[in-house]
């Protein structure tokens, strides 16, 4: 299927410019022409996505931001996402990180947009999550784990709106301290023998899934790109949320 790259911000095409890839508008792109650092969104309603290729595995395209309320709204509206409006706390929606999301909420928002969009969206693997964490951040972002913006948030009691830290070398926002985020996973609790960076982990405990990142709730040192948690895949919690991937065409 032909992707149709819609219209994106100044800012995202800068942050597509500095990982090597070409950004802007671009009709009847196929997956398999997409270079690295390419940003695009497959519907006006649909997360923007950069293009990430990894030396020892195949290229994928993972959100530029977590996934929003605006975006899980508009899933609801079109009769996805299991009818399920989830709280905002008070603290509003619009471009803020969806919270009080379960690993199965994540399932049924990824279901929708595969079937909207008719390309196969998914959450990362553990180590895909991983892979675009660990990168240098981009000069005059701030540094990932010890972000005085990490302390503010904790300090204010709630997530930001997605951009509010800088981004990473890959142009990927926010892969630490706003939620966490799950990931495709089952749980276990040794990561030594975690497959290749495109597979995901199917054994282990299944009743709970990986979360990576941190959260609001939490300091910098416990936003660390290498930590990881787990739970059921049924919680909801007010700083658990997602951000998606899409895989490509080789």
């Amino acid at each position: 299927m032909s992707l149709k790259l819609l219209r994106i911000t100044a800012a995202l095409s800068a942050a597509a410019a500095g990982c090597g890839g070409s950004a802007g508008t671009r009709e009847g792109t196929e997956s398999a022409d997409l270079q690295g650092g390419t940003v695009f969104r497959d519907c006006a309603a649909c997360p923007h996505v950069v293009v990430l290729q990894a030396a020892d595995s195949r290229a994928f395209a993972v959100g530029v931001y977590e996934v929003t309320f605006e975006e899980w709204d508009a899933c609801l509206a079109d009769g996805g996402c299991g009818g399920y409006r989830p709280s905002d706390e008070g603290w509003g929606r619009g471009r803020r990180p969806v919270i009080n999301v379960s690993w199965q909420d994540a399932q049924s928002y990824v279901r929708w947009l595969s079937g909207k969009t008719g390309e196969e969206y998914r959450l990362l693997s553990e180590a895909e999550w991983a892979y675009a964490a660990r990168t240098r951040p981009r000069r005059g972002s701030e540094e990932d784990p010890s972000a005085r913006g990490l302390e503010r948030n904790r300090i204010a009691g709630a997530p930001r709106p997605v951009g509010s830290y800088g981004a990473n070398g890959f142009g990927v926002y926010d892969m630490h301290g706003n939620v966490w985020e799950w990931v495709q996973d089952c749980w276990s609790q040794d990561y030594e023998a975690a497959p290749a960076a495109e597979r995901i982990w199917g054994s282990g405990d299944c009743s709970r899934r990986v979360l990576r990142g941190g959260s609001w709730v939490h300091d910098a040192r416990a936003s660390r790109s290498m930590l990881r948690d787990g739970d059921r895949a049924e919680l909801r919690n007010n700083d658990l949320g997602f951000r998606v991937a899409r895989t490509l065409a080789p």
